[in-house]
């Protein structure tokens, strides 16, 4: 296995999405999986501006904007499982949304109509098979990260890849407590380490894994009463 993950937090390797991310990639990597960690925000990527779809119909394949996308394309071609890994940013950061844009390139132009909706695929010089989500947010419930999910999802649709789950972690701040994992931060970071093994290894995430990733730290209304009194 050979993924290469795009971290969008503008909060790069300190941020909660990386807590979450750090902890799947060295599952990953005990089960033997090939890992590169890339962050958007470090990354020079340009927002796609060529709305003739050039990279379709007049250069396939290839992208004219000439930024740190074009030594990315390789990598991305050579990897077999894309991880997408963000915050909620109503709905995601704009470094991560520039980044997904600028795949069309490897996306080839011949369409297909399945299940309703028009399809495309990669291109065959595109190894990646599977797309897996890591996504963190602030607020109580899970279905906070709904959409961010859907993104995911219409991605590896969009492709005719799998996806292959996501890992998601509502109101992760709570997982640490004067910048140090609390007992139930633990608990979650060691299930996104299983998740890892379970995903090298068996090519697939396990209910139960997935559960302890998101399960609720404290009751909603607690998280409503310590959001409310930051406002007194």
């Amino acid at each position: 296995m050979k993924a290469i993950a795009i971290n969008g937090s503008p909060q790069l390797d300190k941020g909660n999405t990386a807590m979450i991310l750090m902890a799947f990639s060295q599952g990953l990597a005990e089960a033997g999986a090939q890992l590169e960690i890339l962050y958007a925000s470090r990354l020079k990527i340009k927002p796609c501006s060529c709305g003739s779809m050039r990279c379709w119909y007049d250069t396939p394949g290839a992208c004219s904007i000439q930024d740190d996308m074009q030594s990315l394309y390789p990598r991305l071609k050579a990897a077999d499982t894309l991880i997408l890994a963000t915050p909620v940013y109503i709905p995601l950061p704009g470094a991560l949304q520039n980044f997904i844009n600028r795949l069309c390139p490897l996306i080839h132009p011949y369409l297909e109509f399945r299940e309703g909706r028009t399809r495309a695929g990669f291109l065959p010089d595109v190894q990646i098979r599977r797309i897996v989500l890591v996504a963190t947010g602030g607020w109580w419930e899970i279905e906070n990260l709904d959409t961010v999910v859907r993104i995911a999802q219409e991605l590896a649709e969009d492709a005719s890849v799998e996806f292959s789950g996501a890992l998601l972690r509502p109101h992760a701040f709570l997982m640490r407590q004067n910048g140090n994992l609390t007992p139930a931060g633990q608990v979650v970071q060691e299930a996104a380490r299983q998740a890892g093994v379970e995903l090298a290894g068996e090519g697939r995430f396990h209910a139960d894994t997935l559960q302890a990733i998101s399960n609720p730290l404290v009751s909603e209304a607690e998280l409503r009463e310590l959001y409310n009194s930051w406002l007194q």
